[in-house]
């Protein structure tokens, strides 16, 4: 026992819980391995939004009445 209270493995740590625990059947290894990157890709954080471009640009172009100029590189600017 550990001075937590809880299991301690053989190294004298405390013992971490199990991700899964099976409790009825017998999965087989490959099984195990496809549960626990579902169960892993579920938990994660959630990745991080790309940052918004601006309202601002757009809405200072349409007030004075600029449209997109068509031309080489209109697509790189077109993104604001």
């Amino acid at each position: 026992m550990s001075d937590q209270g809880g299991p301690v493995d053989q190294a004298g740590e405390p013992a971490q819980e199990p991700l899964l625990s099976v409790v009825k059947g017998q999965p087989s290894d490959e099984e195990l391995a496809a549960l626990s990157a579902v169960v892993l890709s579920l938990g994660g954080p959630e990745p991080a939004k790309a940052a918004a471009l601006p309202v601002r640009h757009w809405v200072r172009r349409q007030r004075l009445g600029l449209a997109p100029v068509p031309g080489p590189g209109a697509w790189k600017r077109s993104k604001g």
